[in-house]
């Protein structure tokens, strides 16, 4: 019995040990069962292969751990007592075993469940149970009774894993009658003493066995780590951060796009300002007009002889000057037209400067921006230079 307490202890720690390394299955999970079939033969007082019998059995099991598993089975010696001559039952079997198993897969105990079946295992059986014996032990002093007694097993299976839901075993053991360990016979009948592991009352046993496999096995899970699962939160919470922060970027870029929606408005609704220009005093006779193409500065050809003549006049009076006020046409972009009319007086600035080597302290320069002194809208496209006789 030590030997089984044993057994169940070190069954416990490998179901301890692989508590957090695979899930566990539910109850209806991971169940086995197969036919057992072999030889039994006594281990002393007998001749061991010339009282060999056959045996065969039925095993059903519930694989609790990788490591561990719990079954119940059954075995049946078949009758060749009878083939002798000797006393016999009138069964085909001299005697059957009925217990329970506890078995401990030494691989995935000692090296580990590795989250897959394995081509091959040993397991380390120990059990317990109901053992008969359908021969009359007693028959030459008129007792006829069947024999019952107390049977406890150990063993080791040798697993040969074809397929997930198919096994092959090879299963070496040995029996003992616990309480017919010293049986005696005695006037009242026969007698026996407490437990014993007797020799002389043990059978060795090899089956073989095929079983089928139900469930899927052993999922593996990742071990619960409190370091990886505060590092993924500190991760989280920086990364809820930078969604706040890209938040209120965006709300407060939608409120400058408002504004700027609204400026853009106020923009479009504002009516053109439009500049009265004076009629320029003309008493001297010397006003020359230079006009110019639309969203344009540059002089063209047809205009540069009104050019030459300012240029002759300021040449033959040296101590004339002339004021250029440049215009443009209310077409088009207000602010644009405003720096175009500026452009179009330094253009005829340029041009008596650099042409004609008139001194740029005899010209002033101005643009006075939309002009309205013509009625034909392309004329307001130009540049009014007044010649001022030197005093």
């Amino acid at each position: 019995m030590k030997k089984v307490i044993l057994s169940a202890a070190v069954a416990l720690g490998a179901l301890a040990a692989n508590a957090q390394a695979v899930e566990q299955p539910g109850f209806f999970d991971n169940w086995s069962i197969g036919l057992d079939g072999g030889v039994t033969t006594p281990m002393h007082h007998a001749p061991f292969f010339a009282d060999m019998r056959g045996v065969a059995g039925l095993h059903i099991q519930k694989q609790i751990t990788p490591a561990f598993a719990l079954g119940v089975e059954s075995a049946f010696g078949v009758n060749t007592s009878s083939w002798k001559g000797r006393v016999h039952s009138t069964t085909a079997f001299d005697n059957s075993y009925v217990g329970m198993y506890g078995a401990v897969d030494l691989f995935n105990l000692f090296g580990g469940y590795n989250c897959s079946t394995r081509p091959f295992t040993i397991e380390a059986v120990a059990g317990a149970g109901w053992g008969h014996d359908y021969i009359n032990r007693a028959e030459q002093e008129g007792m006829r009774e069947d024999w019952n007694y107390f049977a406890t097993k150990v063993g080791l299976n040798f697993n040969f894993n074809v397929s997930k839901a198919v096994t092959i075993s090879l299963k070496p053991s040995i029996n003992w009658n616990m309480t017919d360990g010293n049986n005696f016979y005695n006037p009242g009948g026969w007698s026996q003493t407490s437990c014993a592991y007797d020799k002389n009352k043990a059978t060795f046993n090899l089956m073989a066995g095929v079983s089928y496999n139900f469930g899927s096995g052993f999922n593996c899970v990742q071990p619960y780590n409190q370091a990886e699962i505060d590092a993924l939160n500190g991760q989280i919470n920086d990364l809820r951060g930078q969604l706040d922060a890209c938040v209120a970027t965006a709300g407060a870029w939608q409120a400058k796009a408002g504004e700027l929606a609204a400026e853009l408005e106020a923009c479009k609704n504002k009516k053109p300002e439009v500049q009265v220009v004076k009629e320029v005093a003309n008493q001297y006779n010397s006003v020359r007009f230079v006009f110019f193409r639309i969203g344009s500065s540059v002089i063209t050809a047809d205009q540069m002889p009104n050019v030459t003549m300012i240029a002759d006049y300021m040449k033959s009076h040296p101590e004339s000057k002339v004021v250029i006020k440049g215009y443009a046409s209310k077409d088009g972009n207000y602010d644009f037209n405003v720096k175009l009319a500026q452009a179009r007086a330094e253009s005829v600035k340029n041009a008596l400067v650099s042409k004609y080597k008139i001194k740029a302290d005899r010209i002033s320069a101005e643009g006075e921006g939309i002009g309205n002194m013509f009625e034909e809208e392309s004329w307001n496209r130009v540049s009014i230079c007044t010649l001022e006789q030197g005093k």
